[in-house]
């Protein structure tokens, strides 16, 4: 068998380096290695050599830090960024070829990174070495280049670092070494070294310039034009999109992407969040870095089903947890987990001992990142999160996450390819499409290093081949060595509307054509682009025609479908109005019907935010005071009663409800920061306590009941009531059942009169109140409830307590105002089931919780523009709305 002659291909870039090897193995050119100038001398120094890659030496800093005196940079080297400042002057250092400790006498700084690089160096593995280091090795073994390297090809190389070049000189003397320039510049310092130059004319591509609105309008342009390249029969492996800094436009081409269903490869990687295993790693990021809570637990567990402690959790566990509790603090988490039962799990069997040990591991907060990382992810999440806990500091892992790239998968070989300029011109394709041409952007600017600023070591010194030169550079390489069309393409404006500059690069390059962000495009990149470029295939679309058809009704004064009408007895209609009501679902019945069926048929609901607010909305406050009362009220009616009860016991009683309250509260429910929280619990026993001491009309020998269910409820606690709350309670005349809670029922000792208070945590309204427009139904209602579960000949007195103030506003005539309310929910239910659903009063208000499926700004607009032709058309109903 004849052994092929060896010989050393020296690409630069992956890309580069992936096509030559296709090409290599097409045309069976046995014995031909494929490999970057590093490598080369890397197995030329022989033995177990190794050059340092990123991942080793960012572990490697890590650990040397905290133990390595940096002097003047002491106090910055526990700082997120230090690790990536370190890996870059470290590796410019290198590159340009300086010996940092024979310079380290020079200025205390340049001593404290010689430190560094030596407490560095000893903890990188056994053969990792400098590549000063690595070239003096290959030096001395230069003798077997012929054996181990063979003649040397050097292709798509413009420049190369300082601390090659004697090494490159130095293999002239031993294996023939060419460098094949082609049509690419050619530095100067490469004549002298004996280096056969092999160049060729340089292409002379159809050039245009083109400017787009912003930076995500030149990618959707970019895109139209792969998909019109591809169309006309151009391979894939023939187009390329590039910049110089492919960041500001990798989302933006991430999402199109998709759209597109084109195989655009990222060269340079994608980040790692844009991933599955990416979001399961940053959801525990979050964690580490801000707290447990319980969204940060779901989506969390959302993302890491298969696998550490969730994956021993049954299905559907996540019910345990109350929706609207933020469980942000150990204490909550543990009053949670003390009070779940077998019951309350989906399959019967208690899990909390599994639950709380995994809450205890995320507790553990960053000092055990590494502990957590290994608990709850696993395969390519791990693998994820260990490379962030060696970019940088467990404290800011998440910051580190998003910046880690990986590979998107995609063959390099066969696709489109999306990558930095510097790729680009190491690896020409034949169609091209540059984007980011805008001043500052291209070339980058140049920037002191991080940690040797210029009057250290001069910046040409200590960075050689600077980036800007280098943009420069590639953007040069790029038009010589494309064969086909180049289309230089900048933005006009950035993502805040800022006027861009033009790059110098676009000089002597002929005037730009103005692409305009509406235009109709010749090719549409994706379904949804080629709507949008057609409208009138567009409106034939039928979400087209509803869509249309809607923001036209919308806009006409008459009531349309658009804004609820519905069919006459509709069933789910009927089927709303013969459920049981309650008087907040009454309330809007009559001052909202849209929203009435929105909530009730549909099932619609506000999202609830389990985020800690900085105060308690109003509602809230009504709710804790409520809770307060009913606590405090049970407490003193078992201890002899409430109408027998000092000022002294009531606040007693009233602190102990606060304390009990306020556990189950900060369990179940989001609260404000410590010091507003405290002054609300204040707020909230004051009130309380004005409510519970309020007697003036006080009955004699009165028993309290709190939180009195009815109609059905079910009751809130084991507290005994005075009737049955199973019975049902009917409205006469207008086919309604209700339910719901009294807030407080005194009944006489005699049972001859009955007390019926409803409690408001606001301001007192000016003036007396009976029906206030249908916003205030209850008095009226549990009045009447109380007397049909009571019986005929118990009084009924009703009231509203404001105990801010206080002020108890009494009810007169519950039976006139009554047959008032009948009439108006009669009507309101016969025009609902007629079909009239339409905007009320209460319509995008203030506290219309649904108003979001309004059109925007609907109060001041849509609401004024519907509202005469809704009054006129709901009739009778809207006569209550100028009730007093």
């Amino acid at each position: 068998m004849t052994i092929p002659s060896r010989s050393t291909l020296v690409i630069h870039g992956r890309l580069a380096m992936r096509e030559s090897r296709l090409a290599a193995a097409r045309n069976a050119r046995h014995g031909l290695q494929v490999m970057s100038f590093e490598q080369a001398v890397v197995r030329l120094a022989g033995g177990f050599a190794r050059p340092i890659d990123d991942e080793n030496l960012r572990a490697a800093i890590q650990a040397a830090l905290p133990a390595t005196q940096m002097g003047e940079l002491e106090s910055i080297k526990i700082l997120p960024g230090m690790i990536d400042a370190a890996v870059d002057t470290l590796r410019k250092a290198w590159r340009a070829g300086i010996n940092l400790a024979a310079h380290a006498a020079a200025h205390p700084r340049l001593a404290a990174i010689a430190r560094l690089e030596t407490a560095v160096l000893d903890q990188l593995p056994p053969g990792m070495m400098r590549p000063l280091d690595i070239v003096t090795a290959a030096i001395a073994r230069i003798g077997h280049a012929p054996t181990v390297l063979g003649p040397i090809e050097i292709v798509g190389l413009t420049e190369l670092s300082p601390c090659w070049r004697p090494l490159l000189a130095a293999l002239t003397a031993h294996i023939p070494v060419q460098w094949t320039a082609g049509p690419r510049s050619v530095p100067t310092w490469l004549e002298s070294t004996g280096v056969t130059i092999s160049r060729s004319p340089a292409h002379t591509p159809e050039i245009r310039a083109v400017s787009a609105a912003t930076a995500y309008h030149e990618a959707i342009e970019a895109m139209r034009w792969v998909r019109s390249l591809l169309a006309s029969g151009v391979s894939p492996s023939e187009i390329a999109l590039a910049t110089a800094s492919p960041a500001d436009y990798d989302d933006h081409f991430l999402a199109l992407r998709a759209d597109a269903n084109i195989d655009l490869h990222f060269v340079h990687g994608v980040r790692t969040v844009a991933t599955r295993e990416g979001q399961a790693a940053a959801a525990l990021a979050d964690i580490v870095v801000r707290g447990l809570s319980q969204s940060r637990l779901r989506r969390l567990a959302a993302l890491c089903r298969d696998g550490g402690p969730f994956e021993a959790l049954p299905e559907g566990w996540l019910r345990v947890l109350p929706t609207d509790a933020p469980l942000s603090t150990p204490s909550a988490w543990n009053r949670l987990l003390a009070r779940l039962t077998p019951d309350d799990w989906p399959d019967g069997a208690n899990h909390a001992p599994t639950l709380r040990s995994a809450v205890e591991i995320l507790a553990k907060g960053s000092d055990a990142a590494a502990e957590i990382g290994e608990a709850f992810l696993k395969g390519r999440a791990h693998a994820i999160w260990r490379k962030a806990l060696l970019a940088g500091p467990a404290a800011s892992i998440d910051a580190t996450l998003e910046i880690l790239k990986q590979d998107d998968g995609l063959e390099a070989c066969v696709s489109v390819a999306w990558m930095p300029a510097s790729a680009l011109a190491a690896s020409p394709r034949r169609f091209v499409r540059l984007l980011g041409l805008n001043s500052s952007r291209w070339p980058r600017g140049i920037a002191e290093d991080r940690l040797i600023p210029d009057h250290i070591i001069p910046t040409p010194v200590l960075d050689p081949l600077p980036v800007n030169l280098a943009d420069r550079r590639d953007f040069k390489t790029i038009l010589a060595t494309t064969a086909g069309a180049v289309v230089l393409s900048r933005a006009r404006r950035d993502s805040d509307g800022r006027l861009l500059g033009r790059s110098p690069l676009l000089a002597g390059h002929g005037a730009e054509t103005y692409l305009r962000r509406n235009a109709t495009p010749a090719h549409a990149f994706s379904e949804t682009d080629r709507l949008m470029a057609r409208p009138q295939e567009f409106a034939a679309d039928p979400q087209a025609i509803g869509a249309q058809g809607c923001w036209r009704d919308w806009r006409q004064t008459e009531i349309t479908p658009h804004d609820g009408l519905v069919r006459a007895d509709h069933p789910l209609v009927l089927a709303i109005l013969d459920r049981t009501q309650s008087a907040s679902s009454l309330r809007r019945l009559l001052r909202n019907p849209l929203t009435f069926v929105w909530i009730y048929a549909f099932g619609w609901r506000e999202p609830q935010s389990s985020a800690e607010p900085l105060v308690l909305d109003a509602l809230g406050i009504g709710d804790l005071v409520h809770l307060v009362l009913d606590r405090a009220l049970r407490d003193l009616e078992i201890g002899g009663g409430l109408a027998s009860a000092d000022t002294d016991m009531i606040e007693i009683a009233v602190a102990r409800a606060a304390q009990t309250v306020a556990a189950d509260w900060e369990s179940e429910r989001p609260v404000p920061p410590a010091v507003i929280w405290g002054r609300t619990l204040d707020d909230a026993r004051a009130l309380a306590g004005r409510a519970l001491s309020y007697g003036d009309d006080a009955l004699p020998g009165a028993r309290a009941y709190g939180e009195v269910p009815f109609g059905g409820s079910e009751p809130k606690s084991e507290a005994e009531a005075p009737w049955d709350a199973t019975a049902p309670v009917t409205i006469p005349d207008t086919g309604f059942n209700i339910a719901g809670y009294i807030d407080r029922l005194d009944i006489s000792g005699d049972g001859k009169r009955a007390l019926v208070r409803d409690y408001k945590t606001g301001r007192t309204p000016q003036g007396n109140i009976r029906l206030n427009g249908g916003r205030e139904l209850q008095r009226c209602l549990y009045a009447f409830a109380v007397k049909a579960l009571l019986g005929d000949d118990v009084a009924i007195s009703a009231s509203l307590l404001y105990p801010r103030d206080p002020v108890d506003l009494q009810l007169d005539d519950p039976e006139a105002v009554l047959t008032e309310i009948t009439g108006y929910l009669r009507a309101a239910r016969a025009s609902l089931a007629s079909g009239a659903a339409l905007p009320g009063p209460d319509t995008g208000g203030d506290y219309d919780d649904l108003a979001f499926a309004l059109p925007a700004n609907a109060s001041a607009t849509y609401c004024k523009r519907k509202l005469p032709a809704a009054t006129e058309r709901l009739g009778e109903v809207a006569q209550i709305w100028e009730a007093e």
